[in-house]
Parts: structure tokens; C-alpha cells; sequence
């Protein structure tokens, strides 16, 4: 018996783009893991400083070099009328509605704020707000156009 005879083999062939929902869906997840980044480590009580590569020109040589220089990350929520922290998912510039009129999720402390966000990713990664996402990412495109 042969060791391949084990396996399911097919024919398949890999996709050369993905489609432009799924690079949304795969832009905002990325926002909202640093968002729980984020509160996890003000809710420890530590900071959290994510790094992005920047190309900088070397004054003395001319030479271009790569550094880290820190990302700033600006928190999505806020402490509302009553005290209570609210949560707005953006795409861009743009505040997503989640439910129709409903812009803000409110949560009582961070503890719950790390659930929420944990919830919201996973509704994303699964395309639940794929219609939020395309008429935010309509609205910004048209924005662009003269």
C-alpha cells in the first residue's frame, strides 16, 4: 500500500487575488486586534506600542534606511453621558452603524470592553458587517472622486 493512497488528492489551484470584501473584512480585524490590544494593556495597567517599519533618508550619507518608529494608536471608545464606556467600530475615518441607528456599543468597564471587542472581531472575521463595511468603504472611495 502506498503512503500517498492515504490522502485525498485534488486538483487545485490558488487564487491570485482575494475578493475586495474579504481584504475589508481582513483591514477592519486587523484594526480591532489592535483595539484589544489596546484596552487589554490599560486595563494590566501597561502600554502598548506597536511598531511599523518606516524608510527614512540618512542625513550625514544620503542613504535610505529602514527604522521602527512607533505606531500611535487612538482608542475607539469613550466614557459617555452616564459614565459608561462606549465603543464605535471605524472603517477609515467613518463610524460604522452595527444595528441600524446604532452606532456605539456600551459597556460597563474595560473588562467588558475586552469582550465586546472580542465579539465584534469575530462577527467581522465571519461577515457579519460586510454591509456596514461596503457602504463605509462607498462613501470613502466617493470621497477621492472629483
Amino acid at each position: 500500500m502506498s503512503a500517498l493512497s492515504k490522502l485525498k488528492l485534488v486538483e487545485a489551484r490558488k487564487p491570485t487575488a482575494l475578493p475586495a470584501i474579504v481584504v475589508r473584512r481582513n483591514k477592519l480585524s486587523d484594526k480591532l486586534w489592535e483595539q484589544l490590544q489596546l484596552a487589554r494593556s490599560q486595563k494590566s495597567g501597561e502600554t502598548f506600542a506597536p511598531v511599523r517599519r518606516k524608510s527614512v533618508r540618512n542625513t550625514e550619507t544620503g542613504e535610505r534606511v529602514i527604522i521602527d518608529a512607533p505606531k500611535r494608536v487612538r482608542p475607539w471608545w469613550f466614557t459617555g453621558d452616564n459614565g459608561k464606556l462606549c465603543f464605535s467600530v471605524r472603517y477609515g475615518s467613518r463610524v460604522l452603524d452595527i444595528a441600524k441607528g446604532k452606532n456605539a456599543i456600551e459597556v460597563a468597564n474595560l473588562d467588558d470592553l475586552v469582550t465586546a471587542i472580542e465579539t465584534v472581531k469575530s462577527a467581522v472575521e465571519t461577515g457579519e458587517l460586510d454591509a456596514q463595511i461596503e457602504a463605509a468603504s462607498g462613501s470613502l472611495k466617493a470621497g477621492f472622486k472629483k
